[in-house]
């Protein structure tokens, strides 16, 4: 079978290929720019993401390492020069600090109700040049991927088995892709072939951004700081080696950033935070404008959308690349059962129905709070009138969007996606996670007796988790043969797709003999009691998607209208072909 073409050699499109090679699924990477261009990338410090704590495991489950960030002692929201909220993150970072800096008043006595307890895991922050070139590195270990420098896209055409590729430059050629994504930017040359069309808003917020190395004076810790006594709100997020990303909001006229009004902005915030302007080494600056837009289809035929190519986002601290990596995650596991064992409509339908609710529900979310948070009577409002608890629903909303939590960034829960049963299953269970969320991570014994973490076994095979309080005090040989597990490994042997078995002491809210069904990006697909084969083996093949369909074989699926286009009988299978090219 042809192997997967993946068009953008940026973060998003290198996190795909190297999620489908881990699948062993050849992989093309169609990337404009030369091998002497790449080597060359700018190493642009105040161009940063940061990633959610999952996001951040799913790297380093495909073997990206991330060293080159930075996980985050605390977080702490700052008003005036008091300090509102601060939260605490478990593991790395520098040591928490006994006491406030000068003019800055003690959290312990002025924090408001509502902030988060301390041990949450903290988000990661790198440079976005340094993800990359780990996960260039990542790739040149494995087998069957190829990234095809200077090649830049300019013919699409698809037919009911495959999708050819026309490209030019120096190593210009015409191949053939089973599948083919679009990884490849907001001015996505594979959205103009498929006409996408990509409503939206621009610049909906401005920033000036700064990377600086100097000390301030909450070592290892991020700051949002709402209306400092000079400037307006300002964030500072560390990276390693005491380097820091500044980034100022912008008023929404569109001003003009010169460099001295830059360095005034600096001065101002480090002499607001350090009492005075401490010694500092500019490493960086820009403009950064957020847009926020969302492509009307993700899928045509054999043909997909993901990241920037997909979506544009930002505003109030949201982070497209982290949303970006989540569209890799979601798609890989389902384009590699597509390649390896043939798809139907739905398994490959889903992503669009999934993904694009996701991005749409956060633009929404964000969309509805700007006025208020932003706009003219909403935070200037506030602050006029004094409404406490406004302003703290103000700060925990911004605060929610940098961190990835809340209605504006936590983990998406996939409940109107057909790859969950439209009804509970006879025997359905309950516990604390909800069908299409993600699962908890809890501790579970793998096949081969080890004691490894449940999310440590995602981006492979459909999980069922078996619930038996009591199986860690015996032997493994012992509880193989004993109890539910005979009757539950024969029907996990059974069913439709590669699927591994799991046991676990427990799990949140869940009773003994419960069996959860795990999809490989880690959302739980039903809870059932006891074993149950029929109804595990309809909750494995809903999570497939169902039984391979014509778009599999004989069809093209029409991403616009949802229809499948049937090939004529007796025509070659190349006869229902469709052509697009960069020049239309």
């Amino acid at each position: 079978m042809d192997p997967v073409t993946v068009v953008g050699a940026g973060p998003v499109g290198l996190t795909l290929a190297l999620a489908l090679a881990r699948y062993e699924v050849p992989v093309v990477v169609l990337d404009e720019a030369t091998a002497h261009d790449a080597a060359l990338e700018e190493h642009r410090l105040a161009r940063t993401a940061v990633l959610r704590p999952e996001t951040a495991a799913f790297l380093e489950r495909l073997g990206c390492t991330t060293s080159e960030g930075a996980r985050w002692a605390g977080w702490r929201t700052l008003r005036r020069r008091t300090v509102v909220d601060r939260m605490p993150f478990t593991g790395r970072g520098e040591p928490e600090k006994d006491s406030e800096p000068d003019g800055f008043e003690d959290p312990e006595n002025n924090a408001e109700d509502g902030g988060e307890a301390a041990g949450d895991p903290s988000p990661l922050h790198l440079p976005q040049h340094a993800l990359t070139r780990e996960l260039r590195a990542a790739l040149a270990g494995q087998q069957g991927v190829e990234i095809v420098a200077d090649s830049k896209l300019t013919v699409l055409q698809q037919d009911a088995t495959g999708v050819t590729a026309h490209t030019r430059g120096g190593n210009g050629w015409v191949r053939r892709s089973s599948y083919l994504v679009g990884c490849d930017g907001s001015r996505s040359v594979v959205r103009k072939l498929l006409g996408a069309r990509f409503p939206g808003r621009t610049a909906v917020e401005r920033y000036a951004v700064a990377a600086l190395r100097a000390e301030l004076p909450w070592p290892g810790e991020a700051v949002l700081h709402r209306s400092p006594p000079r400037g307006g709100e300002v964030t500072a997020r560390p990276l390693p080696d005491g380097v820091w990303r500044l980034d100022w909001l912008l008023p929404p006229d569109g001003e003009l950033v010169t460099p001295d009004a830059l360095l005034s902005r600096v001065r101002d915030s480090l002499s607001a935070w350090c009492g005075d302007v401490p010694p500092y080494e500019l490493l960086d600056t820009g403009v950064h404008a957020v847009h926020h837009r969302l492509a009307r289809r993700w899928r045509s035929g054999r043909a997909f959308l993901a990241g920037d190519a997909a979506h544009l986002m930002g505003a109030l601290g949201t982070q497209g690349l982290d949303e970006g990596l989540r569209d890799a995650e979601n798609l890989s596991w389902k384009l590699a059962l597509a390649w390896h064992q043939g798809a139907s409509d739905a398994l490959l339908d889903s992503y669009q129905t999934e993904r694009r609710g996701a991005v749409a529900a956060r633009l929404r979310a964000a969309d509805r709070a700007l006025p208020t948070v932003r706009g003219d009577g909403g935070w200037r409002a506030v602050r006029r009138t004094v409404v406490p608890g406004a302003v703290r629903s103000h700060d925990a909303l911004l605060t929610e969007g940098h961190l990835g939590r809340g209605i504006l960034g936590a983990p998406p829960v996939y409940s109107r996606t057909p790859l969950i049963p439209s009804e509970p299953p006879t025997g359905a269970a309950s516990v604390a996670t909800a069908v299409g969320a993600q699962v908890e991570d809890v501790p579970v014994t793998a096949p081969d007796g080890s004691q490894v973490w449940l999310r440590d076994r995602l981006g492979g095979k459909l999980l069922v988790v078996l619930i038996a309080p009591g199986t860690a005090v015996w032997e493994r040989r012992h509880w193989l043969g004993a109890g539910l597990m005979p009757g539950l490994a024969a029907a996990v042997s059974a069913l439709p797709m590669p699927s591994e078995l799991l046991v676990a002491e427990g799990y949140p809210g869940a009773a003994a003999h419960t069996v959860l069904v795990v999809r490989p990006d880690g959302h739980l697909v039903a809870a059932l009691s006891g074993v149950r084969p029929a109804e595990l083996y309809a909750c494995a093949d809903t999570a497939r998607g169902g039984a391979v369909g014509a778009a599999g074989t004989d069809a093209v699926h029409d991403g616009a209208t949802g229809n499948a286009l049937e090939r004529v009988p007796g025509t070659a299978p190349g006869a229902a072909t469709r052509e697009a090219t960069a020049n239309r």
